[in-house]
């Protein structure tokens, strides 16, 4: 679809399902459940679910940039999450803005009912909470190299990556 074009009245409801969870391992029936109660709500035709591993603070998360791809090619009409925050934890107005560019609207089944002190309270947790998991996540790596190095497995530590070495 050509951006700016007032076809998207006549176009059929088209929708792309996101789902999303962390990174951690076990989440994946939270991502059935956010799939299947977004596809008992549906009122469309369902052309996608993506679905999505990774800190919703990452920019560059392999679900969001299909979401993205299919938004700027005019595949689908409607983006829906359970919650906004599974889309991005900061920055869904520009993403909004972006698909209303391409005729596209995000549809929250869930909408966040806050003050603007909770809202902002919540942010500075989450964000803090990512960045703690960052780091506690950046010295268990370093614990491993040192580790590997330590034991003989590896000659040199600044050569000792998980990559190479798969416990």
């Amino acid at each position: 679809m050509k951006r700016g074009s007032d076809a998207s009245a006549a176009r059929p409801r088209l929708e792309l399902l996101y789902v999303r969870a962390s990174g951690s391992p076990g989440q994946e029936c939270s991502l059935a459940a956010q799939e299947a109660e977004l596809r008992a709500t549906s009122t469309g035709e369902i052309v996608k679910v993506v679905r999505d591993r990774g800190s919703g603070l990452k920019e560059n998360r392999p679900g969001l940039n299909r979401v993205l791809a299919m938004v700027s090619d005019g595949s689908v009409t409607v983006v829906r999450v359970t919650h906004e925050d599974r889309l991005a934890r900061f920055g869904v107005g520009w993403l909004k803005r972006l698909f209303t560019v391409y005729g596209v609207t995000v549809e929250v089944l869930h909408p966040r009912k806050v003050s603007g002190r909770d809202e902002l309270l919540e942010d500075f947790v989450s964000l803090v909470t990512t960045f703690a998991g960052r780091l506690y996540g950046m010295r268990s790596a370093q614990n491993r190299r040192r580790l590997l190095a330590e034991s003989g497995q590896c000659s040199d530590q600044d050569r000792c990556s998980d990559q190479d070495h798969v416990a």
